[in-house]
């Protein structure tokens, strides 16, 4: 199936299978509550903890003491707190992205680690954010840097360098390279690019790196990092080299980079990530980047806007405040500007030179009502940027007039800019930009950079409104498609859970479904459809509900995933655009199981889909050897089934291959581990799912999981009777007598005079236009009685309503008007009629 990507920090940890010896790197996720919500291999392997030991625990917990990590240095706002480690220091600063420092670890024996932490927050599920926190364990044979071949290396470049090693880890780094990363070299050491800069420029030239590992030749790549502070704003010319040892294989790369801007060797501020790209079609600014089209590339317009306001300062302006307008101001279709009466807008920004409690008097979060006619209304309305003075008649009526506008007197602001947020014709708010320190006027000059700035900030604030609008809206799409509720039978307990993908490729196709059968039966049904979004969900709609509708009419499971084939191909058939993923959903996996509490039969068919895990109640655990039939949508291959007998309390898994590719894409030590959760001891099904899901999720999931646990019961000889019938018309009466007598063995005497109606058309049926032999069952499953007479012919009947004058023809309209629901089973050998009676009402 289609995999959501991975972030690249991440990716990287799990790929990485040293050596005992070798570097590796320790990670773990932590949200913004201090809770540890992701434990990888590497961080089982440094600290000893299992995932199922940390994973939903505080983070503050796995400190030597309860103090903050030592020299941590915060990159955003100064803060020496560990995130997540202190519940006491309170939520983190607004806008910081990174920290690093030194902290004190306890290892599960007791041990005291003192580890050098890098901790990037980025957004998690739900639109809610958490901290990826690494920690670089570094190899015994990196000693060989401090030698000649390293100071060889580090000495070749003049710009930003930095040497990594052939696990792609850095070794050495220069000054160049702490200014364009604000890190220093000791906090950088032992950590890949794409972990010090989590971005996809960052993994592009890692892949560059590798080649040259391989090759031996050099390689160039457009771009370096786009971390916060990074130079790739300016254009840099990045270069990769290899550096031979005395052997002549490659030991190590060494990355050089420079700005591309001619005559500019003077260090300048670079651009936030969400900022450092120009639009398509425009033109740079001076020190506004060049030619890159990541504009907006967060999926945070939160984070967009707080990038705005701490680009401009102190880049231009002494102060900046962005106000987003309410929705229903903003408009989503049609160009469209705000009136010229009083708007009502969401501070959502403030960036100061003065920062501390300067910024705090700006309650963000908070609305804000700007006066009609003022300065922020008329540029709103009008849709383009302006300079003041704060001598201009319109400032100081706004400033009498407005309370909320007495920050600029009271900060002796001399010149304003107010520019609005427009994409594409919509207005999203408004940004404004003062200067009370700096003694120059804003100039035309810097009305042009603000408004380039802000024309970025809009296009990522709406692509993520955007991104934000459609996610959710395949989220609830989804949700609405999957069971509500499972519905009440005797047959199986069960339980069950969906988790969906994380990542930036949105909600996947993965479903399930329980359908109650005639007989007492149940299916158990788990699908995987190819891709993501709005479409996959469509497409696991529309089979959610084939599969129902051929399950009503009890077909076997391989007959039922052959049609299942055919409606994928007809997809295909009427699908137009491809839109990147497969039409119409080919390559969809599907498995379907029927149970018997009866004959204690389960019956299975797969479709590429990964066989079911079955728990004998003495503990033994194994996969049920379902014949692997091909992906549906192929056409023309075969399904086939498997018939075996369950002891009743077997367990019985089914999943979609999300929860196996979440544990470091090994499939065999995934299978173990969940084997191994199905076996342990639990009182309750849902125990089993949540220790299923702790065992295998040590992170957040890449692609979408559906799992689907049931454990099995049987319906005894006390609740059945069997009647074997001759094909006698004269013998009608004896098996009505035979049924009425069960019921009274049951306690059912309310329900005889239906039942002996129902036995007497159905049995008159089976003999009258069957074939022998002739079969009367009667099932007694809780608060239904369900009545089958089966025969050996195919020949199935049909409701028909009888004319004035027949005498025949109102045998199935009469139980079909007295019974729950009734219907045509077919099998091997012959057919089954049967009937449900609701018990609620006797």
């Amino acid at each position: 199936m289609e995999q959501v990507p991975t972030p690249p920090g991440e990716r990287q940890a799990r790929t990485t299978h040293a050596s005992p010896g070798a570097a590796y790197t320790a990670t773990a996720t932590v949200s913004e509550q201090g809770i540890v919500t992701g434990w990888s291999e590497e961080a089982r392997r440094l600290l000893g903890y299992a995932p199922s030991e940390v994973v939903g625990r505080p983070a503050a917990e796995l400190l030597a003491d309860r103090s903050s990590g030592s020299g941590g240095t915060d990159t955003a706002r100064g803060t020496d707190t560990v995130p997540g480690t202190d519940a006491a220091e309170g939520p983190v600063a607004p806008g910081q992205e990174r920290w690093s420092g030194t902290v004190p670890l306890r290892h599960r024996d007791g041990r005291r680690l003192d580890a050098g932490v890098l901790a990037h927050r980025r957004a998690a599920a739900g639109g809610t954010a958490e901290w990826f926190v690494m920690s670089a364990v570094t190899g015994r044979t990196e000693a060989s840097w401090d030698g000649p071949l390293g100071e060889w290396a580090f000495d070749r470049s003049p710009c930003v360098l930095a040497v990594f090693d052939e696990d792609l880890r850095l070794v050495r780094a220069n000054a160049g390279m702490h200014r364009a990363l604000s890190l220093t070299e000791a906090e950088m050491h032992g950590l890949r690019l794409s972990e010090i800069a989590p971005d996809a420029v960052s993994e592009e030239t890692e892949r560059g790196m590798r080649r040259v590992l391989e090759t031996g030749e050099p390689q160039s790549v457009e771009g370096f990092v786009l971390p916060p502070g990074a130079g790739a704003a300016h254009g840099w010319a990045t270069s990769l080299a290899p550096v031979p040892g005395p052997d002549g294989r490659v030991r190590a790369v060494y990355l050089t980079a420079h700005d591309k801007a001619a005559g500019d060797t003077a260090p300048r501020q670079a651009l936030p990530p969400t900022l450092a790209g120009a639009r398509t079609g425009q033109g740079s600014s001076p020190g506004a980047g060049s030619g890159s089209t990541s504009t907006g590339t967060t999926p945070d317009s939160a984070r967009t806007v707080q990038d705005l306001a701490d680009a401009a300062v102190p880049r231009f302006a002494d102060l900046a405040i962005v106000d987003l307008l309410e929705p229903s101001l903003r408009g989503e279709g049609p160009a469209r500007s705000p009136g010229t009466g009083a708007l009502t807008v969401t501070r959502s920004a403030v960036r100061s030179v003065l920062g501390g409690s300067r910024e705090s008097r700006f309650a963000v979060g908070e609305t804000t009502v700007y006066p009609a006619l003022s300065p922020p209304a008329e540029c709103l309305a009008a849709g383009r940027g302006a300079v003041y003075g704060t001598a201009d008649p319109a400032v100081a009526r706004w400033v009498a007039q407005d309370p909320a506008a007495r920050w600029i007197s009271e900060y002796g602001t001399h010149s304003m800019m107010l520019v609005p947020l427009r994409d594409g014709g919509t207005t999203l708010g408004l940004a404004v930009f003062s200067r009370h320190q700096n003694s120059e006027p804003f100039d035309p000059e810097d009305l042009r950079l603000a408004e380039e700035l802000t024309a970025r900030a809009a296009t990522g604030i709406h692509r993520a409104r955007r991104t934000a609008r459609e996610h959710t809206s395949t989220m609830t799409l989804q949700r609405s498609l999957l069971p509500h509720t499972l519905p009440v039978q005797s047959a199986l307990e069960i339980a069950s859970r969906y988790l969906p993908a994380a990542g930036e490729a949105g909600v996947g196709g993965d479903w399930f479904d329980v359908i109650p059968l005639s007989g007492a039966r149940v299916a158990l049904v788990v699908g995987d459809v190819v891709g993501h979004g709005m479409r996959a969900s469509a497409t696991m709609g529309r089979l959610r509900t084939a599969v129902r509708t051929l399950a009503d009419v009890d077909l076997s499971p391989d007959e039922l995933l052959t049609h299942l084939d055919d409606l994928i191909i007809h997809l295909s058939a009427d699908e137009t655009g491809g839109g990147g993923e497969a039409a119409g959903g080919i390559g969809t996996t599907c498995l379907y199981v029927v149970y018997d509490p009866v004959t204690r039969r389960c019956t299975a068919a797969r479709a590429g889909h990964p066989p079911p895990a079955v728990v004998s109640p003495e503990g033994s655990a194994y996969l049920l050897d379902v014949p692997a039939g091909p992906p549906l949508g192929l056409g023309g291959l075969p399904f086939e089934t498997v018939e075996v007998e369950l002891p009743e309390g077997s367990l019985l898994a089914l999943y979609t291959d999300g929860l196996l590719q979440a544990r470091d894409h090994d499939i065999d030590e995934a299978l173990d581990s969940m084997l191994a959760a199905l076996v342990r001891p639990s009182s309750t099904l849902d125990t089993v799912c949540d220790r299923v899901l702790t065992a295998l999720l040590t992170h957040r999931p890449d692609d979408d999981v559906a799992l689907l646990v049931a454990r099995t019961r049987a319906l005894h000889t006390d609740k059945v009777a069997v009647w074997d019938l001759p094909s006698d018309p004269s013998l009608v009466g004896q098996a009505r007598r035979d049924a009425t007598d069960q019921l009274t063995v049951w306690g059912l005497d309310e329900a005889a005079f239906v039942t002996e109606l129902v036995v007497s058309e159905l049995v008159t049926n089976a003999i009258r236009y069957g074939k022998p032999p002739v079969q009367l069952r009667l099932i007694h499953e809780g608060t239904t009685l369900i009545c089958e007479v089966s025969d050996s012919s195919g020949t199935a009947p049909h409701m028909r309503r009888a004319r004035i004058f027949d005498e025949g023809g109102r045998g199935l309209l009469l139980v079909a008007q007295l019974t729950q629901r009734w219907g045509t089973r077919h099998t091997l050998f012959g057919k089954t009629i049967w009937a449900e009676q609701s018990l609620v009402d006797f």
